[in-house]
């Protein structure tokens, strides 16, 4: 989120309509409207090493991956929010190829921005709790090694997975283990 698009209230349908033939993408906040920066090439690499693994570990599996380009959709909250990697096995889901955002997502990926880590982790995560059909919220640093797991338990409280150098993640969500030296291949810098 970066820059307040217009400060009076647009309806979730007007903003659909505009995202449609917009050159660039908007996130959607109770009525206003926020124009997404641009990423680093870290955070793109980051996204794209994730993306490509979860692919591959989900062909045939029922559930979908999908990248930046698909917006959730929180009733609750009223927002539509563009993650960098999410995943919705919910047929629902599956079956309403006419929309361009998803609603039931198990599994929700954040690659932090210096200027968006903060909302990441604070109201973005907040309205994200909402949905009954997250089990994972995923944080991932661009400036270090360093991925932060937020997983609800059996009881619905969101518990706290960390892993840094050297360690294998696990996600639950979808049965997905891999090292996270593999989400930081190719990134040159990264302490």
């Amino acid at each position: 989120m970066i820059a307040n698009f217009n400060s009076s209230y647009i309806s979730p349908e007007d903003y659909l309509e505009g995202e449609k033939i917009s050159p660039i993408k908007h996130e959607y906040i109770r009525g206003e409207v926020y124009a997404m920066a641009g990423a680093s090439k870290a955070h793109g690499i980051i996204a794209l090493n994730f993306a490509t693994r979860l692919k591959n570990h989900l062909r045939g599996s029922g559930s979908i991956p999908y990248t930046t380009d698909i917006k959730v959709r929180i009733e609750a909250a009223n927002v539509y929010y563009y993650p960098d990697v999410t995943v919705t096995c919910d047929e629902r889901d599956r079956t309403s190829l006419n929309e361009d955002f998803i609603r039931y997502p198990r599994l929700v990926v954040e690659v932090l921005s210096p200027t968006t880590a903060a909302f990441d982790r604070g109201d973005k995560f907040g309205d994200y709790r909402t949905l009954a059909s997250l089990e994972e919220y995923v944080l991932i640093s661009q400036e270090r090694i360093a991925v932060e797991c937020f997983r609800r338990n059996s009881e619905g409280r969101w518990e706290l997975y960390v892993y840094s150098q050297g360690d294998e993640i696990h996600l639950a969500s979808v049965d997905f283990r891999f090292p996270i030296a593999a989400l930081y291949e190719d990134v040159m810098e990264i302490n």
